[in-house]
């Protein structure tokens, strides 16, 4: 219902996956801000519909279990149309396009955040609030990619705390890039006081332990910073 809402078209459901797209079948200039809009109302539904799960095992006697979700977004070219055989048609799309998508939704595990977007889409949602996550080559790829956390929308993006964990998680990546591991880590704890509420300790986490294996096995001097995704 929130994808539908939010003008985008719901192409499948695969397991405990849904698949979206927007701009087709109609022309639509603000797909990716529509769709970034969208990730962020299914991220804010699950907290009141975990609360009517817990009351409702509660009231059965049966263990809660959290229920999470993971996004990934992307933007780019795409064959789109009725596709499939003689025995079964959809309209759906393809392209590489799609198939990035799919792995930027696997990197909300590993990063740790609700909404992983690729650089197309994040060229077209400056205005929300968005803090870089990582240079990776994901699994199955060649090119490097800069992945984004998608956290709030324009209100968001212009609060004083958000701009302060932006430009502090910002410098910890520089340092991290240019293996000044002091400095990163001294900047990972700084941006975990001024972050507290916006849920990044999986992520500073990551950081973490890659900079404890680098200290003990550090990097070849020429190292790009890149990190190559080994899951799908």
């Amino acid at each position: 219902d929130i994808i539908v809402a939010g003008e985008g078209t719901v192409d499948k459901y695969m397991g405990d996956c849904v698949m979206a797209f927007w701009n087709a079948p109609l022309d639509n200039p603000e797909h990716a801000r529509d769709s970034c809009l969208t990730a962020l109302k299914i991220v804010s539904a699950m907290a009141p519909l975990n609360e009517r799960l817990k009351k409702d095992a509660k009231a059965e006697g049966r263990p809660y279990f959290r229920l999470k979700v993971g996004l990934g977004l992307n933007s780019g070219e795409v064959v789109v149309g009725n596709m499939g055989s003689a025995q079964r048609m959809n309209y759906s799309v393809l392209g590489d396009t799609v198939n990035t998508a799919s792995r930027l939704e696997a990197q909300s595990k590993t990063y740790g955040v609700d909404i992983v977007i690729g650089p197309n889409t994040q060229a077209r949602v400056e205005d929300l609030a968005t803090i870089e996550l990582d240079l990776i080559r994901v699994k199955g790829k060649t090119e490097v990619l800069k992945i984004y956390a998608l956290i709030g929308d324009d209100a968001f993006a212009v609060g004083r705390r958000f701009l302060a964990v932006k430009e502090s998680h910002g410098l910890m990546l520089q340092a991290y890039r240019n293996m000044d591991w002091a400095k990163a880590r001294d900047l990972i704890n700084a941006t975990r006081r001024l972050g507290a509420r916006f849920d990044l300790d999986a992520l500073y986490d990551l950081y973490e332990s890659r900079i404890n294996a680098f200290r003990a096995d550090p990097p070849a001097a020429d190292w790009d910073g890149v990190f190559n995704a080994a899951s799908k």
